[in-house]
C-alpha cells in the first residue's frame, strides 16, 4: 500500500510529487495523456506568446504617431510557427523534469476509484493510505455545436494548433481567456467579434473600472454585450452565426467559432461514486474549502479540478499543501491562504489584488477608495499608453491596504508589489513613506494613496 497516490501530473500534480518525494519514496503518480502542464501546452505560455506578438505589431503600427514611418508585412504562418516552437520549448522543459523522476513512481493510464482506498489503472489495482486528485479541467462547449461545426469550433486547446491565422473569428465569452485571445487575434488582423452573455469584460468588479474597460476594449474589438448566438450552422463559407440584436435577426459568417466560456472539471473520469454514491453529483461535492479534503476521506483535491480560480501558482501551492495533510491525517491543517492575485493580459491589463471592490462592499467592510487616472499620468504619457485607472482600498480604521483593482498598462508588475505589501499588512502611511522614483507608473500609486489619505483624514 502506497503512502500517497497522486492522480494527474499537471501543475498541481507535479508540485505534489516534488513535495512528496522529500518525505517518502512510497508514492505513485498516475497520469492520463501528456505529462506536461495545461499552462505550458495550451494555457498561460502559448497565449502570452500570441499576445506578445500581437502587441509588438500593434505598437509598431502606432509609430507614425511619433514620426516614424514603417512598412510591416504579416506572415500568419510564421507567427503560428513561432508560437508553436516556443510552446514546444516550454512543454519539453516540463517533460524533461518529469523524465528524471523514478520510473517506478509513474504510471500512464486512466485511473478510476474502485473504493475509498483502491484505484484501477490499466486493469491493475493500486491501494494507498491517501490520495491527491489533481486531474485538472478541460474547456467546456456545447456538444451539439461541435457536432454541427466539427473542426470549425475550437477552444483554447486547439487555437494554438492552427497552421495560420484565420481571416475572421467569433469568440463566445468575455472572461479572461476570451478577452486575451480575442484582442490578440484582432491586433493580428483577424476580424474578431465577441458575443458576451452579460455586460462585463474580464474580472474587474469596480463599477468605474469595469465601465472604463468596456469602453476602451470596444474601441478595438466588436463586442456584442448581452447577445449570444441562437443557432450556429456549418456552411461552405465557414461558420454561420444567427443571433438576435435590437429586436432583429442577424447573420454573421466567420472562419471559426472560438468557445471560451469556462472549463469543466475532469473529476468525472474518476468514478467517485464508487467511494460514495453521493459523489456522483460533482457540482455539490463535500470538499472542505480550507483543507480541500473530500468529506472525511483521506482524499484531497488540488488545482483547477475543483476551483473557482484556476491560477497556476495557487494550483502548485495546493498540491504541495495536500501532501503535508496526506502524511498527517490525524492532524489535518488548513491550507495557508495566499493573497489573491489575478491578472488579465489584455491591453490595458487588468488585475485584482487582495479583496476586490465587490467583496468589500458585500462584506460591509468599512473602506475608502483611493483613485488615480492614468490618462494624464506622466510616465504613461511618455509610453503612449495613457489610459485606464487604479483603485486602492484602505480600511477606514486600521488604515491597512485591503485590496486594489487595476486597469492600466503593465499592471502585472504593480499588482505583484501590492500583493506583497498586503501580505505584510502594510498601512497607507507606511507605503507613502516608501520611495517612488520619477518618472514611473508607480507614481500613480502614490497619487491614489494620497487620495485615500485625504478621505481618511476627513473621517477622523
Amino acid at each position: 500500500m502506497y503512502d500517497i497516490i497522486i492522480i494527474g501530473a499537471g501543475t498541481a500534480g507535479q508540485a505534489a510529487y516534488k513535495e512528496a518525494i522529500k518525505h517518502t519514496s512510497n508514492i505513485l503518480i498516475v497520469n492520463y495523456g501528456s505529462w506536461d502542464t495545461t499552462c505550458a501546452r495550451v494555457g498561460c505560455m502559448p497565449s502570452k506568446v500570441l499576445i506578445s506578438v500581437a502587441n509588438q505589431l500593434h505598437d509598431a503600427q502606432a509609430l507614425n504617431k511619433v514620426g516614424v514611418t514603417t512598412h510591416l508585412n504579416l506572415d500568419s504562418k510564421k507567427i503560428m510557427l513561432h508560437i508553436q516552437e516556443l510552446r514546444n520549448q516550454f512543454t519539453q522543459a516540463a517533460l524533461k523534469d518529469v523524465a528524471r523522476w523514478n520510473s517506478a513512481h509513474k504510471i500512464s493510464g486512466q485511473a478510476h476509484f474502485v473504493d475509498a482506498s483502491t484505484i484501477e489503472v490499466n486493469q491493475k489495482y493500486y491501494q494507498a493510505r491517501s490520495f491527491i486528485l489533481a486531474v485538472g479541467s478541460t474547456p467546456s462547449f456545447d456538444p451539439q455545436w461541435k457536432q454541427e461545426l466539427g473542426q470549425k469550433l475550437i477552444t483554447s486547446d486547439e487555437v494554438f494548433e492552427l497552421e495560420q491565422l484565420p481571416q475572421s473569428i467569433a469568440v463566445i465569452g468575455s472572461g479572461v481567456i476570451a478577452l486575451e485571445l480575442a484582442q490578440a487575434l484582432q491586433r493580428l488582423g483577424v476580424k474578431t467579434t465577441i458575443f458576451a452573455r452579460s455586460r462585463k469584460v474580464g474580472t474587474l468588479t469596480s463599477p468605474i473600472l469595469q465601465k472604463m474597460a468596456q469602453e476602451l476594449l470596444s474601441q478595438e474589438i466588436e463586442i456584442k454585450f448581452e447577445v449570444l448566438p441562437n443557432q450556429v450552422q456549418n456552411s461552405k463559407d465557414g461558420v454561420q452565426i444567427i443571433y438576435q440584436e435590437d429586436g432583429q435577426e442577424h447573420h454573421l459568417v466567420t472562419d471559426y467559432l472560438l468557445v471560451a466560456t469556462g472549463r469543466r472539471t475532469l473529476l468525472d473520469t474518476l468514478k467517485l461514486e464508487n467511494i460514495n454514491t453521493q459523489f456522483a453529483d460533482l457540482k455539490n461535492l463535500p470538499v472542505h474549502p480550507e483543507t480541500k479534503q473530500l468529506a472525511q476521506y483521506p482524499i484531497f483535491i488540488a488545482g483547477d479540478a475543483h476551483s473557482d480560480t484556476p491560477i497556476q501558482h495557487e494550483a502548485a501551492h495546493e498540491g504541495r499543501s495536500a501532501v503535508l495533510n496526506c502524511l498527517n491525517l490525524e492532524k489535518i491543517n488548513k491550507i495557508k491562504n495566499l493573497i489573491p492575485l489575478g491578472i488579465v493580459f489584455c491591453e490595458p491589463e487588468m488585475a485584482i489584488v487582495g479583496q476586490s471592490f465587490k467583496q468589500l462592499e458585500s462584506g460591509k467592510i468599512p473602506f475608502v477608495t483611493g483613485y488615480v487616472s492614468y490618462a494624464r499620468q506622466g510616465r504613461a504619457q511618455v509610453l503612449g499608453k495613457n489610459y485606464g485607472a487604479l483603485e486602492i482600498y484602505v480600511h477606514t480604521e486600521s488604515r491597512r491596504i485591503l485590496g486594489a483593482e487595476l486597469l492600466m498598462t503593465s499592471a502585472e508588475h504593480l499588482a505583484h508589489l501590492l500583493c506583497w505589501m498586503i501580505s505584510e499588512d502594510c498601512t497607507l502611511d507606511q507605503l507613502l513613506e516608501k520611495p517612488f522614483y520619477h518618472p514611473t507608473l508607480e507614481e500613480g500609486l502614490r497619487t491614489a494613496l494620497k487620495h485615500a489619505r485625504r478621505q481618511l483624514n476627513t473621517i477622523e
